[in-house]
């Protein structure tokens, strides 16, 4: 197959992709596709990036209006590249973290193609490589990077009632408090998302209920240093594997408002209205799990294992970091911890929204190749697929803790590239070897 380099494939944005011939195919231009560009770019392997929008499209509609990243400037980037103008503890704005992806971009030429979907790609069927369908022509490439992410379809449970009086949408679709008819708020979901929502409501002078199921709740900072660094020195960040029953735990933490640690009591004592998980709905009425004192309880114990953690580290190795007692001081329970609602009759709560912050699932209806268990989901090694040729980059765990992060996604493709190129050098000493057997 065919090589188009760099240069040519720049030269030829604008132009239809029928019959272009291509090394590599990275499908997705968020954190993920950019960080694969870089890293094939620096290897010489000849490849194209193709997103159906714009370049970091879910930063820039697929996130509500007042969202910050979770982590601090100074962490959450690639080695690259700092944030212009931005102070490295600031939380980057969902508008500043797409543009920091297409400046990063711009700053090694990646051949980027915007605008254009991605249908179908198959394995050949005489010949190595893929055949790839989009919505502007075929390509034929060697191999294929599936690098767009794990947020792809939002995810609202079945249990969601059928009842047309209530307005329903997933956190994807909620923008600001203002879009939301009048009334209350049940918010079912208390990861970063379900919180952050839930806060910003009530602030906006909803009432709101809070459906709060199995969660971590790291702190924002402790002792002068936020949680991402305490993470990263205790090798948190790089553990390989989830801990048993927590690979589906979401982690509680926010940016906001310049960035603080999320408290369950606190977000009751401000006004909001805590509930166990959801369980079920009938005839207007939504029943609750009777987890929520447990699933707080096993919250604060995963908040002080780290200041735990932290404090032990400190003291081993001598570091003068201020004390912060006060760190550990709690609200009390609230009412609607120690008495919990186990069922609300929507209408005379007065509940006209529910925002499911419920999650994501992946999509890959669209890869036709043997790369998937019985579940449908990816079988890889790192990223490196069971099916030769094909990867898969920006999914969580995919080598360690940190692989969804924007820096863990550039470090998982680095080794995914140095793959390819590995690959490719095998692929050119065998056509070496067949042209000196021709000569």
């Amino acid at each position: 197959m065919t090589d188009l380099n760099q240069t040519a494939l720049q030269k030829g944005a604008d132009r239809a992709l029928e019959k272009i011939e291509i090394d590599t195919l990275v499908v997705g231009a968020g954190q993920a596709g950019v960080a694969m560009s870089e890293h094939l770019t620096k290897l010489g392997v000849p490849h194209l990036v193709l997103e159906r929008n714009r370049i970091a499209e879910a930063w820039r509609t697929g996130r509500w209006d007042s969202l910050v990243a979770n982590g601090p400037a100074w962490h959450d980037r690639f080695p690259g590249l700092e944030f212009e103008g931005l102070d490295p503890d600031a939380f980057a704005s969902k508008e500043q973290v797409a543009a920091y992806f297409e400046a990063y971009a711009k700053q090694f030429n990646a051949p980027i193609r915007t605008g254009v979907e991605v249908k179908k790609v198959v394995r050949n069927a005489e010949g190595p490589g893929f055949t790839i369908e989009t919505s502007e022509g075929v390509i034929q490439a060697n191999r294929v990077v599936a690098a767009t992410g794990p947020f792809q379809r939002p995810v609202i449970p079945p249990i969601a009632p059928k009842d047309d009086s209530i307005t329903q949408i997933h956190s994807a679709q909620y923008f600001n408090p203002q879009q939301l008819p009048e009334g209350a708020v049940l918010v079912v979901g208390a990861g970063s998302s379900g919180v952050q929502i839930a806060d910003e409501l009530q602030r906006a002078g909803k009432n709101v209920y809070l459906s709060v199921g199995a969660h971590d709740r790291p702190p924002r900072a402790y002792r002068n240093r936020d949680f991402c660094w305490w993470l990263g020195v205790l090798g948190l960040w790089d553990a390989e594997a989830a801990q048993p029953g927590k690979e589906h735990v979401t982690i509680a933490v926010s940016g906001a408002r310049g960035g603080h640690t999320v408290d369950f009591r606190g977000l009751a004592h401000q006004g909001v209205t805590l509930v166990g998980l959801t369980k079920a709905f009938n005839d207007g009425v939504v029943t609750f799990q009777a987890d929520l004192a447990e699933n707080i309880a096993r919250g604060d114990e995963n908040y002080l294992s780290l200041l735990d953690a932290a404090d032990a580290y400190i003291a081993r190795n001598g570091l003068d970091l201020p004390e912060e007692p006060e760190a550990r001081a709690t609200y009390p329970n609230p009412d609607c911890v120690t008495n919990p609602i186990l069922e609300l009759d929507l209408a005379k709560a007065g509940i006209t929204s529910i925002i499911w912050a419920t999650g994501y699932s992946v999509d890959y209806s669209w890869l036709k190749v043997n790369a998937f268990d019985e579940r449908g989901k990816p079988k890889h090694q790192r990223g490196v697929s069971g099916e030769p040729g094909v990867y898969f980059l920006g999914l969580p765990w995919l080598s360690r803790r940190g692989s969804t992060f924007i820096w863990g996604v550039w470090h998982d493709a680095k080794h995914i590239a140095d793959h390819i190129a590995t690959q490719r050098k095998y692929l050119a000493y065998r056509d070496a070897s067949q042209r000196s057997a021709k000569d």
